[in-house]
């Protein structure tokens, strides 16, 4: 999966906000098939079942149960046409998600060879934010990070300065 670009920055920035906002031990509901990060939580002593890699745009099922009290999204919601669907049918009452931030000098994210390996969305902070809101979340605390890369060019000396992920603890608004 990441031939030669283990994402080790993303991986300790998003554990780290991850044990800010909710320590271990958790029962965790992980969106997304098992992947790395979820083996990092779990040598972290959070309790970690992932989703099964059914499209959330059409089924949100594995999120309407109350098993879990935290749901993990990491760099998912920007794969789904309508990420409004899950956000606003989870049951847990607290949500840690990362996404990818726009940027205004490079294109969004398209695998030319995995279909579900592409960007629909990619964020601005307050498109986010919004969608949380809508969806019924209140967010308690946020994070950006920057993702230099070790490449010569305009664009990866920017990547330097210009945040790429941004991560969200929220909680419901209203529990359902």
């Amino acid at each position: 999966m990441y031939e030669n670009s283990f994402p080790n920055k993303r991986y300790k920035e998003t554990l780290a906000f991850l044990e800010a906002n909710v320590p271990a031990p958790e029962q965790v509901l992980d969106l997304g098939v098992k992947n790395p990060f979820s083996e990092i939580m779990e040598k972290h002593n959070y309790r970690v079942q992932n989703t099964e890699g059914e499209d959330l745009d059409l089924n949100t099922k594995a999120v309407e149960t109350n098993a879990y009290n935290v749901v993990t999204a990491f760099e998912i919601f920007e794969h789904l046409v309508s990420p409004y669907n899950v956000l606003s049918n989870i049951k847990a009452n607290k949500l840690v998600a990362t996404v990818p931030l726009k940027l205004w000098f490079s294109s969004a994210y398209r695998s030319k060879t995995d279909m579900r390996d592409r960007h629909y969305h990619e964020f601005e902070d307050w498109q986010f934010d919004w969608l949380l809101e809508k969806a019924g979340w209140k967010i308690i605390s946020r994070k950006k990070w920057t993702n230099p890369v070790n490449k010569l060019g305009i664009r990866p000396v920017l990547r330097y300065f210009t945040p790429r992920y941004y991560a969200v603890y929220a909680e419901r608004i209203v529990s359902r």
